[in-house]
């Protein structure tokens, strides 16, 4: 099935994982137990989680009691913020279509797109992690 708005697979690991460590706090949660919870591939989730060590969102610590917690607060946390951890910087101002030259002077459809795509943009920045864990009463993680 098709989806026209396509969040990779990383960047829903990051915000769902990130999402269960918001909710355990202050206790630490490692890639085993956050990979049975998202039905996730270890391997994929430890490098995804190491991005977000780098990036500071999140402190890890090894051994028997390690595991990840937040370095900031959830509701300092943009679901923008972990998106271009994982996938990289947003652009919302070229062509949601990646053309270079249009073949149209005026191009309604590339309008409206950039359009939509500024408006989801501004979604994702103004939607803190803390958000996300509110809605997870209401909906799966």
């Amino acid at each position: 099935m098709s989806m026209l708005i396509n969040i990779s697979e990383g960047s829903s690991l990051a915000m769902h994982g990130l999402a269960l460590i918001a909710n355990k706090s202050p206790e630490r949660l490692n890639v085993k137990y956050l990979a049975k919870e998202l039905n996730a591939s270890e391997a994929h989730l430890a490098k995804v989680f190491q991005q977000l060590s780098k990036s500071g969102i999140v402190k890890s610590l090894r051994g028997p009691n390690g595991g990840f917690i937040l370095n900031k607060s959830a509701d300092k946390i943009s679901l923008l913020e972990i998106h271009e951890i994982i996938d990289g910087k947003v652009d919302v101002n070229t062509c949601p279509l990646a053309k270079n030259n249009c073949p149209f002077a005026n191009c309604n459809l590339c309008d409206d797109l950039l359009s939509i795509s500024k408006k989801t943009n501004d979604l994702f920045k103004n939607m803190k992690l803390s958000n996300f864990i509110q809605m997870e009463g209401k909906q799966n993680v």
